[in-house]
């Protein structure tokens, strides 16, 4: 029952910023992950890999955690996507702009956008929430424009040059709007990131296939190769999607994959499924969602939180495509998180409205002990499954005394076997409170 040894596989979203920042976010986070519980707790600096083209796509670090009666060594890869991310945002501003209003009122007139509003109102908004923006930003351009058509007319200035003239504003006024409110506004990355989950949708993006088949072939030589005793595949954000590809694919290349070696469970945090998966020419996506629905050999756990505008909340990512896994359906298990249970009450007011920091929560340390951590999945001595199936059982382990220490231990040793087991609704999906 105590895992000595994890593999971890980091799926990361539609996130450009890539290792370097991550590792220091993850760094900082490991050290408050520590003080919270009074573990002692140590990060390795990241290495590449060392076959060929995969070595500029990942990186590894280990990590080392201990506590009372307990230490547990990690193997942590991250798969990057940066320099994919970072080549569709040097597209040009127009490009991007044109591009992204096409394929929103594309999914707008399709329908797939009522699907999106009807799964999940707040997400719906969320990926409106760009062009709202630059409905906005077009609107004070006009008026600009209007303003400095209005003055030459004043001067006389009269017919053909006057239109020129209002057009070159509005243009310049627009862009440069645009581009100077992109930090604030976010806009150009979320029309990029819509971008590209229509093209992958569509099978329009043979250098993200090509690297995910990279990646399922790394998770097949882990599974044979590793001494770790559990393997998880983390997908967060976006890294949903990507990472039940690369299971998907990994399972196709090996059918055995989960049975040969150490368990393997599929974590997706924040996942916003459908923006790949409502897309009808999505069918290849949606035959791997069944798959792992059905597949006995493998655990795969979805974590979703109401807070989250980014994510969809509830939603069921197999029955809420339509997919129909019968009575073979064993995942996921959906485990519903509530962020003001984490965050302390004095910044919880403000934390709530920062909507990349709630996001990110997911995968960040918490500021209360809670049965849901991130880094004590990563970290810690439980298997997944079991800190899921005995979520207060699990959190006694570093937040109570001795005695009760003892006694959650007893609990997991003598007996509580492996099984993720909740009330199950009508579609036979599993949802636990472990809150």
């Amino acid at each position: 029952m105590r895992v000595e040894h994890r593999h971890v596989i980091y799926v990361q979203g539609y996130d450009p910023r890539g290792l370097a920042q991550y590792y220091r976010m993850f760094r900082t986070e490991l050290r408050k992950f520590g003080r919270l519980y009074g573990l002692t707790t140590s990060v390795g600096r990241p290495k590449g890999h060392s076959d060929g083209e995969f070595a500029h796509e990942s990186a590894s670090w280990i990590i080392e955690t201990s506590g009372d009666g307990w230490q547990t060594k990690t193997d942590y890869d991250f798969l990057r996507w940066e320099d994919l991310i970072q080549r569709d945002l040097a597209a040009p501003l127009w490009q991007t702009l044109a591009h992204g209003m096409l394929i929103y009122w594309g999914l707008v007139f399709s329908g797939t956008m009522g699907r999106f509003w009807k799964a999940h109102w707040r997400f719906a908004t969320f990926i409106s929430w760009p062009h709202f923006v630059l409905l906005n930003e077009a609107i004070w351009s006009a008026g600009a424009a209007w303003l400095v058509a209005w003055g030459l007319q004043t001067l006389g200035v009269h017919g053909f040059l006057v239109g020129c003239a209002a057009a070159a504003v509005f243009v310049a006024a627009l862009g440069s709007l645009v581009k100077y409110t992109e930090e604030q506004s976010y806009l150009l990355y979320l029309m990029a990131d819509t971008i590209f989950t229509w093209q992958f949708s569509h099978g329009d993006r043979p250098d993200w296939d090509a690297r995910i088949d990279r990646f399922a072939r790394h998770l097949v030589t882990v599974a044979n190769t590793t001494a770790a005793q559990e393997i998880v595949l983390v997908g967060h954000s976006s890294g949903s999607f990507l990472g039940s590809e690369i299971l998907a694919r990994a399972l196709r290349l090996d059918p055995e994959l989960g049975r040969h070696g150490p368990r393997v469970v599929l974590l997706t945090l924040g996942g916003n499924m459908p923006i790949v998966g409502f897309h009808k020419r999505a069918t290849q996506f949606r035959d791997n969602l069944w798959l792992l629905a059905t597949e006995p050999s493998i655990d795969w756990i979805d974590c979703q939180s109401r807070k989250d505008v980014m994510n969809f909340y509830p939603f069921d990512p197999v029955a809420g495509h339509g997919i129909d896994a019968g009575a073979n359906r064993r995942n996921p298990t959906i485990v519903p998180v509530r962020f003001r249970e984490i965050i302390r009450p004095e910044h919880y007011g403000k934390f709530r409205w920062k909507f990349f920091r709630v996001h990110f929560q997911f995968v960040m340390a918490n500021e209360r002990p809670h049965p849901y951590d991130f880094f004590m999945i990563v970290a810690g001595p439980v298997p997944l499954r079991e800190r899921i199936a005995h979520p207060a059982t699990t959190l006694a382990l570093v937040d109570g005394d001795a005695a009760t220490r003892e006694n959650a231990w007893m609990k997991l040793d003598l007996g509580q076997k492996s099984s993720i087991s909740g009330p199950s609704d009508a579609s036979g999906t599993s949802t636990r409170r472990i809150g």
